[in-house]
Formats: structure tokens, sequence, C-alpha cells
């Protein structure tokens, strides 16, 4: 894909979408993008490669490639195949075009979407991604791709203007199944982290030492490397992802890991906490005021 002569729609410019667009615009790439909230387009602004589109269906009209950065498969669903008396915008999908859905997906419904998009000639990928806004804004992220290899090797080049870990994993809906799961384990990381350092504090321990403790030990993980210190003890709660984004994402790992079968005692368990937290916290919540709230529950 030439920078210069490819066309992309880039529909959902939210934290994450905006410096992942800026990536591929000062690549060369031309983007027409969307976003319900019209403001957003301030953030582009003097960029002449760069046109902020009135809707999703005029931004994918004739676009080469169109990436979706939306909050969950109900909104992408509805806004591809349409629903009460409204059309949806995959019937203006250029033939032979890429649609890449770099959100936190559910697999099924990944997988449901590449079946339809195929008989209509549009490629469909799912790349979504790990590393948060400092990745994205840094072109570092981490992408899991699922989909055809072909597919895969048409847009890496595009792919990796947004991302330094790229890992093809398997047929199309494999990534979204892969990224549920990271998630899932991530998150409940971040609910034991925040359960065992309330529980030290109480005890009179200094959650500091014992988080340090923590990271020289088996017990570190993402969470006690990177959220205790910077977000969670000095309860700035500001990390730029939501806690009603980490609900979203248990509830779609659940599902996966029921709909496979498996057991899924304690991804049942992180779900319910979650819902507890979001509903007490409110959905401007930092997913690291859950710190706060397992604080608040003793």
């Amino acid at each position: 894909m030439n920078p210069a002569e490819t066309k992309i729609a880039f529909v959902g410019l939210g934290l994450m979408g905006v410096p992942m667009a800026h990536n591929l615009l000062k690549a060369g790439y031309q983007i027409h993008g969307f976003d319900l909230n019209p403001s957003v387009a301030e953030k582009f602004a003097g960029i002449t490669q760069f046109q902020f589109a009135s809707s999703p269906a005029q931004a994918v009209e004739g676009s080469d490639v169109t990436i979706l950065m939306l909050p969950d498969s109900a909104i992408i669903d509805a806004m591809l195949w349409g629903g009460n008396a409204t059309l949806g915008v995959a019937e203006k999908l250029k033939r032979g075009s890429y649609l890449i859905d770099m959100s936190s997906s559910s697999p099924i419904s990944s997988k449901e979407n590449n079946k339809k998009l195929a008989a209509m000639g549009i490629h469909f990928v799912d790349a979504p991604v790990s590393g948060g806004v400092k990745k994205a804004v840094d072109g570092s992220l981490a992408i899991i791709v699922g989909g055809e290899i072909d597919d895969f090797n048409a847009c890496l080049p595009l792919l990796e203007k947004m991302g330094k870990s790229i890992v093809y994993v398997g047929d199309a809906g494999a990534a979204h199944a892969v990224k549920a799961l990271n998630n899932y384990v991530s998150a409940s990381g971040l609910i034991a982290a925040s359960e065992a350092l309330n529980a030290a504090e109480k005890f009179g321990l200094d959650p500091h030492i014992v988080n340090k403790v923590f990271n020289a030990s088996t017990g570190r993980n993402n969470t006690t490397e990177n959220k205790v210190e910077n977000f969670m003890l000095n309860e700035a709660f500001n990390s730029g992802f939501s806690l009603a984004l980490m609900r979203k994402d248990l509830q779609i790992a659940l599902g996966f890991i029921e709909g496979m079968g498996c057991y899924s005692s304690l991804a049942k368990q992180c779900v319910l906490t979650a819902q507890a937290a979001d509903e007490q916290l409110g959905k401007s919540a930092d997913h690291t005021a859950m710190y706060g709230f397992v604080k608040s529950q003793s």
C-alpha cells in the first residue's frame, strides 16, 4: 500500500484513535475521519491530508482501507449493517478494499462480519491493540492480527506505522479472541493487586514497599509494574483507560470462555467486581480507580 495513493477511512477518533491516525498521517497516508464528537476535527487542524467526514458512510465511500476504533461490537454491527430502518455503511465499502477492526470486539461477531464482508468482496482483518494512549502516541502499540495471511501481509506496512510488536495469530476473529483473553488476564491482575494492597495497608504495612516486593517476586504483573505507583497509591486514577471499558472487555472474555464450554469461575467473579465498581464510580471513572473502590468496601 503506497501511502500517497492509499485513502484511509478512520472511524472512531477517541483517545486511542487520534494518535493512531496522526501516525498514519505522518507516514503520508490520506485520511477521511469520523467521530461522533465533531470537535475532534480540531486535533487535525492544518493537516491537508486529513478531512473530517460528516458521517461514517461519507468517510468510507471510496476508501482503500477502513479502520474501526469503536467501543464495542454492537456499535460496529449497527454501523456496518444498519437496523431500526437505517441502512448500514457496508454497502458503501469499495469492492476489494480492506476493513481493519482495531476495536476490542467480540470474536464471534468478528467471524460473522468476516463471512458477510467476504461475500461482498471486502477483505476483513481484526487487529486489536494493546499498550494504551502512551504507546498509541509513539507508535509502539502491540497489535494482534487475524484474517487471511495474504490480507495480513497487505496490511502489515500500514500496521507498522502504528505498532511495534505485530503478531499474526490466525483466521478472522482469532485476534479478537486473543485480545479478550489478554484483557481478562490483565484485569484480573489489577483486581488482585488492588485487593492485596488494601489488605496489606489494613495490616499496617506500607503498600509502596509491598508492591516493591511484588515486583521482585512472582506477584509481578502489568498493574504492579506500571499502575500501582503511577495511578493507584497516589489516587490519581488517570491512566486514560476507563473502568467501563475494562468491564466491557471482561464481559467479552467471559462470553468467549463460556462459549467455548470452558470453566469460568474467576472470570465470572471479575465481571461481577468490575460491574459493581463501574456502577458505584460512574462512567467517567478510570480503571485504576478499582483500587479506590476496593478500599471503600472495607
